[in-house]
């Protein structure tokens, strides 16, 4: 059996006619009777009864009309659906984030995108950057937005924006009277750093250019996110250099101050899997113009 002799059946059941079904399918009449037969041999049962009156179903083709009709507008959604997610509107994207993009326009980008593209389902997690790069690499994400641009060869990425560098101080620290900081005033400061684990490269950002700037910075404590950096700094724990984001994180009890030195920003990269499709993604980081 095939789809087309439902379609033919179809036609004819409507019809009733064998002329009249074979001009509307844009057919002979002499195929349409064949693919009548045929399906009748498929179905192990006499659809239709022609005499000298005309055609006309049996009562195992009314039965059989109800099912093609189904199996028909089944087939069409299957098709429609398979359209719809072959040009992205339609299906489930899964997005990493790191904290600093909910402070830096990522909840108005979402927003955008469900605009328009209302029935693609978007779940994000927010994860450091080496579990997304993990989480990639095991198809457990779909597109990753993180702070590194060192990925294994599986993935592949872009640049999407950067943002400087701040002093993040206790509010009630001398410095925070400051109206910048010298970097070279936080040398004997306790520092808080994001853990080496969750980004080894964001890691060795903070403490690269603490070299550069003469000294090595006391590492007190470490923090899986950013936001738990800035936190133990509110509490008077330590001092860090965070992304400018954090300074509308509203976090009470943290300062945030311009470094003196002009250094290079923190950049976030969109990554993705190579291999993976590619019109969810386009469309999302798409919408990110137009937000």
């Amino acid at each position: 059996m095939e789809f087309r002799h439902l379609r033919y059946f179809l036609a004819l059941a409507e019809e009733l006619h064998y002329g009249r079904a074979a001009q509307r399918l844009a057919i002979s009449q002499p195929p349409l009777s064949v693919a009548i037969q045929q399906l009748e041999a498929s179905v192990g049962a006499r659809l239709f009864d022609r005499d000298s009156k005309g055609v006309r179903l049996t009562p195992a083709g009314e039965a059989f009309r109800a099912s093609a009709t189904q199996l028909l507008e089944r087939a069409e959604e299957a098709c429609t659906r398979a359209r719809e997610v072959q040009a992205g509107e339609v299906g489930r994207l899964r997005l990493g984030f790191v904290g600093s993009t909910l402070f830096n326009g990522l909840p108005m980008w979402l927003q955008a995108f469900q605009v328009r593209h209302p029935r693609v389902e978007i779940v994000v997690v927010e994860l450091n950057s080496q579990d997304q790069i993990d989480a990639l690499l095991g198809q457990e994400l779909d597109l990753g937005l993180v702070h590194t641009d060192r990925l294994p060869p599986q993935l592949a990425g872009q640049p999407l924006y950067s943002e400087p560098f701040l002093a993040c101080l206790p509010a009630g620290h001398p410095l925070a009277a400051e109206a910048e900081i010298p970097l070279t005033a936080l040398s004997e400061q306790p520092f808080i750093l994001f853990s080496r684990r969750g980004s080894p490269d964001y890691h060795a950002r903070i403490v690269d250019i603490c070299h550069q700037h003469g000294f090595r910075p006391r590492l007190q404590h470490e923090g899986r996110h950013w936001l738990s950096v800035v936190s133990m700094v509110a509490q008077g724990l330590g001092v860090s250099i965070v992304p400018a984001a954090f300074q509308r994180a509203g976090i009470q009890g943290a300062a945030f101050r311009p470094l003196a030195e002009t250094i290079e920003g923190s950049t976030v990269f969109a990554a993705w899997r190579a291999d993976g499709d590619a019109v969810l993604r386009q469309k999302f980081l798409a919408a990110r113009d137009v937000r």
